[in-house]
């Protein structure tokens, strides 16, 4: 195990980073979470347990995690990057949150199959065993389900010794603001605020922007040129294949794009966007295509704002699985959606679309 101090020096040093002291600020706290690891013990199993077959560790209670926000494109992913790396043979698995919860979800309905009374901590456990130290990117909750079940998950989790770091956009006290019956999701800001530290990376600086272009992919204003400039990557991309409609699968049901040659797909925002898709479709899909053209990004607003929403969560699939995303749309992404309900979220999506922008973007160049 190493310190993320460390690693983020010998960066700074190899000139892949440049240090900034809003950064530099934060790392003793990710050093203060694994030294505090180290020197607590595993938890391990009972002889009882062991002679029972029980693969659940005894409880016991993990190092203080770290809560890591502010604002958008300040490095809080790369700085978990870091994290993940210095835990060296410490168990530790980094995942975007929004992927996890599709998991967890996913865990509950096979425990409902089973008939388990309480479907949460069977799936829990499950993790507990799995690793010690879990890092989730991007930790936001606007989904109701994740919303009335994240506090128990995140409970019995600490209880089985399992350390949690996670960055955010916003601070505790407005996660899931205004959402349905939140007063029965506040309990879980208050574990936040007992189990983990909460830090804010104050950085003035967006590392997203000014990127260096590699050739335009975001074509404004979404008119029959940027319908041009789509076909002709098309063509350059797919060698002037033909398109055809595909089927990616999802839990057993079946998600359409129209136009698809190898890994390289294209489609209307409507068509991927006005559906009732949710993070585990867009996920299939990312996992589907390293290429994907989107015709006709509108303005967002309080009039489509559930489309608004799924595009949001199509763009987090996209980044988390380095999608390179052409597109055709209304306006820059920083001027998409100005105002109204889910405009402060897609601050952070504009600053994604920005750094997706960047030559070096992509799984394969």
């Amino acid at each position: 195990m190493g310190r993320v101090s460390d690693l983020y020096r010998q960066r700074v040093a190899e000139g892949a980073l440049r240090p900034d002291p809003a950064q530099e600020a934060v790392l003793p706290h990710m050093d203060r979470v694994l030294a505090d690891m180290q020197a607590a013990p595993a938890p391990k199993r009972s002889a009882w347990r062991a002679f029972l077959g029980v693969g659940n560790p005894d409880p016991a209670p993990g190092a203080r995690g770290l809560y890591l926000w502010g604002g958008v494109g300040r490095g809080k992913s790369m700085l978990m990057d870091l994290m993940a790396e210095a835990a060296g043979e410490i168990p530790c698995r980094r995942v975007h949150f929004h992927e996890f919860m599709q998991e967890i979800q996913a865990g509950l309905n096979e425990a409902r199959k089973r008939g388990e009374q309480d479907t949460v901590r069977p799936v829990a456990e499950g993790v507990a065993r799995q690793v010690r130290l879990l890092c989730f990117d991007e930790m936001q909750i606007t989904d109701i389900a994740d919303a009335m079940i994240v506090g128990r998950l995140f409970q019995v989790l600490f209880d089985q010794g399992v350390v949690v770091v996670t960055t955010s956009n916003r601070e505790p006290e407005d996660l899931y603001k205004h959402g349905l019956n939140r007063q029965l999701f506040l309990p879980f800001i208050a574990l936040i605020r007992q189990r983990m530290e909460v830090v804010c990376l104050d950085s003035t600086t967006d590392y997203r922007q000014n990127r260096t272009s590699g050739g335009q992919v975001w074509h404004v204003p979404a008119n029959a040129e940027a319908k041009a400039a789509l076909d002709a990557t098309w063509d350059e991309l797919t060698d002037g294949a033909e398109p055809a409609p595909c089927q990616v699968e999802v839990q057993g049901r079946q998600v359409a794009l129209p136009a698809c040659a190898g890994r390289v797909a294209r489609s209307g925002f409507w068509d991927l966007c006005s559906r009732a898709l949710g993070p585990a479709d867009y996920l299939a899909v990312a996992r589907a295509v390293d290429v994907l053209l989107i015709d006709g990004v509108p303005r967002l607003s309080a009039s489509n704002y559930n489309e608004a929403k799924r595009f949001v969560t199509l763009i987090d699939a996209l980044y988390e699985a380095r999608v390179r995303l052409i597109a055709s749309a209304a306006d820059q992404p920083e001027q998409l959606y100005n105002e109204g309900e889910g405009s402060f979220e897609f601050e952070r999506t504009a600053s994604r679309l920005r750094e997706m922008q960047d030559a070096a973007w992509g799984r394969r160049g």
